[in-house]
């Protein structure tokens, strides 16, 4: 999804004059450069963003490479895919740590570093924006997914609150919710059997109180891309604290 992301980012005309990437594997990160455009100053960062330090770092190369004005936050791991009560306290901590606390660790990062700079002369008014990629599973209970619901939740609120907190100097934060999209991470939750998990997905399952999804189809990176750069784009410059489904209509809204 960050490739899709960063792809549409660089076929706009408002593209930023340098992309920083930050990914935990140096080797995913590898693969993504290799997939964009050659002529765009694209740098990247070993990152993990459940370490302060780490994040910290992230945002100081950031702030080296010029004004930053737009970040874009998509980190995410599922959950153990188990119940609530069967759910091991190291496996909650594993998915609190990424999900909730990386979120929290970038978007202050980036909201200290973006009110640090402040506007420049060039600056439109809220041009600056914190755009975080969630998941639909943040608004609606889900069987089986609790921990990674909860995560996202919070992911959710920690952005919004911080929005509140930083509108008046003109930086935007937003979320967009996800439904099942097709990326590493929900092929690994459809299981061995593929097509039967993309088929429960699609159609719904009574026996989790799964609702399915309307449309029909899942999402793909671009989808949520879309949705994810207007966010961060001039053309958002009113949009602000909003949470926005990108799901097909899975959660109806909830």
């Amino acid at each position: 999804m960050g490739t899709a992301v960063a792809r549409l980012l660089l076929s706009r005309t408002d593209r930023p004059s340098t992309l920083i990437l930050a990914d935990r594997d140096p080797e995913a990160l590898a693969s993504a450069v290799g997939g964009l455009p050659a002529f765009a100053d694209i740098r990247t960062v070993t990152c993990d963003v459940s370490d302060e330090d780490a994040v910290s770092d992230l945002f100081s190369a950031a702030a080296g490479a010029g004004r930053v004005t737009r970040v874009i936050h998509g980190a995410g791991v599922l959950g153990p895919g188990v119940s609530v009560a069967e759910t091991e306290p190291t496996d909650f901590d594993r998915v609190f740590a990424v999900n909730a606390r990386g979120t929290f660790l970038v978007t202050r990062a980036a909201a200290r570093v973006m009110t640090a700079q402040g506007r420049s002369q060039e600056d439109a008014p809220s041009d600056r924006a914190i755009t975080v990629i969630a998941s639909n599973a943040a608004g609606v209970p889900r069987h089986g997914m609790g921990v990674y619901a909860a995560s996202k939740a919070a992911a959710s609120a920690v952005t919004r609150s911080l929005g509140l907190e930083v509108a008046a100097d003109g930086i935007r934060c937003n979320v967009v919710n996800p439904g099942s999209t097709d990326t590493a991470m929900q092929r690994d939750y459809w299981g061995d059997d593929a097509a039967a998990g993309k088929a429960r997905v699609l159609g719904g399952d009574l026996a989790t109180a799964r609702l399915g999804i309307p449309l029909g189809r899942i999402a793909t990176a671009d989808d949520v891309a879309e949705v994810v750069v207007f966010l961060s784009s001039p053309e958002a410059r009113h949009v602000v604290l909003q949470e926005i489904y990108v799901d097909g209509g899975a959660t109806l809204h909830a």
